[in-house]
């Protein structure tokens, strides 16, 4: 199908990870001439200098940052009325699962209340059009946990079980309750773990090549066994723009590496890459492992059937895994300034008493 042509389109949560790479993403495509309206409220995970290059080669034109809270109706509400905004790529979440364990309160607030106010305030917005889209960033975590076998589909129920993944099951049934409610233009996709340039620290894999950087432990949760599928960050990105731009309204696709690892397994290849860029001894850093306990709840193994988007949308990953780790490795090896600059205030002091995934 030929989808909207966007002229203003919003990105909620842009100055985070994956958001700040769509973006960027974004205006390198040729087939986007319209601008960018990034609305972040820039807490403790959102970097206004992940995007300075951005700002210095855009800002003011194709490229606009608002500072502020997607469950700030009046706000929201101001942002598509000034911008006249034709298409909504919904980023913004509080997203770490440590954090939803220990202060639930802001997940559901952000994840089902700012998914709220930013449906009700397009579908009042749009007033019954179709040429527009809002487009739900989601998370495989909805569906659950996985035993040995198996795959996450498009139609398996959701099982969350922690209180970020059931904020995010909340925004998901919110979104698709829209589309089937007000014929609203709503698509959704649920993705697996991302990796690449830009994430917060407090993540599995920069967490683990900035504490080898330091020489610090490195926190696996349990036996290390748990299973997750890693998608890089600009596959994601991709497959998000193919559904915004030819995705069917109302329709829901899972985005995958197609790419499963064991957490230990990760973190020991990521010990001997950074071994190797850093001129160290790969066994020397690997005794930098500590087992930790494991975390309340943990699920056991994600993985993600993706044929859906491949063969509706003809969607393919290019990223190889091990070329992607090395890239991963070698951008924060080459961004101290950036590094530095994040890992202050609140970041320190939760992690002196909290390990990530």
């Amino acid at each position: 199908m030929t989808g909207p042509k966007f002229q203003n389109l919003l990105v909620t949560g842009g100055a985070g990870f994956i958001g700040s790479n769509f973006i960027r993403y974004l205006l390198d495509q040729k087939d986007f001439h319209g601008r960018v309206i990034n609305l972040d409220a820039l807490t403790y995970a959102g970097n206004p200098a992940s995007l300075g290059d951005v700002e210095a080669a855009h800002g003011g034109g194709r490229y606009r940052f608002v500072q502020g809270d997607i469950c700030d109706r009046s706000l929201v509400e101001a942002v598509f009325r000034d911008f006249q905004v034709d298409g909504v790529a919904h980023f913004a979440a509080e997203s770490h699962v440590d954090r939803s364990i220990h202060g639930p309160e802001a997940f559901i607030r952000t994840n089902v209340l700012g998914t709220f106010t930013l449906l009700d305030c397009a579908r009042v917005a749009w007033a019954g059009r179709q040429d527009v889209r809002f487009h739900h960033v989601s998370t495989d975590e909805v569906y659950g946990s996985l035993g040995p076998g198996g795959y996450f589909r498009e139609d398996t129920p959701y099982d969350p079980r922690s209180p970020y993944s059931a904020s995010k099951a909340s925004s998901d049934h919110l979104a698709r309750a829209y589309h089937h409610t007000y014929g609203f233009p709503v698509t959704v996709t649920n993705c697996s773990n991302n990796y690449g340039p830009y994430q917060f620290p407090e993540k599995l894999i920069p967490l683990m090549i900035l504490n080898i950087l330091e020489g610090r432990p490195l926190p696996v949760y349990g036996d290390g066994r748990n299973v997750r599928d890693w998608v890089f960050v600009d596959d994601h990105n991709s497959a998000v723009w193919l559904v915004m731009t030819r995705g069917e309204p109302g329709e829901t696709f899972n985005i995958g590496g197609e790419n499963e690892w064991q957490n230990l397994d990760l973190v020991t290849t990521l010990c001997e890459l950074m071994a190797g860029a850093l001129g160290r001894d790969p066994d020397e850093v690997k005794k930098l492992i500590t087992f930790v306990a494991d975390r309340p709840g943990h699920d056991r193994r994600y993985a993600i059937d993706c044929s859906k988007l491949k063969k509706t949308l003809g969607w393919n990953q290019t990223m190889d895994f091990r070329e992607g780790l090395a890239k991963t490795v070698a951008w924060y090896l080459d961004n101290p300034d950036w590094v530095q600059g994040i890992r202050t205030g609140e970041y320190t002091r939760w992690m002196t008493e909290h390990y990530p995934e």
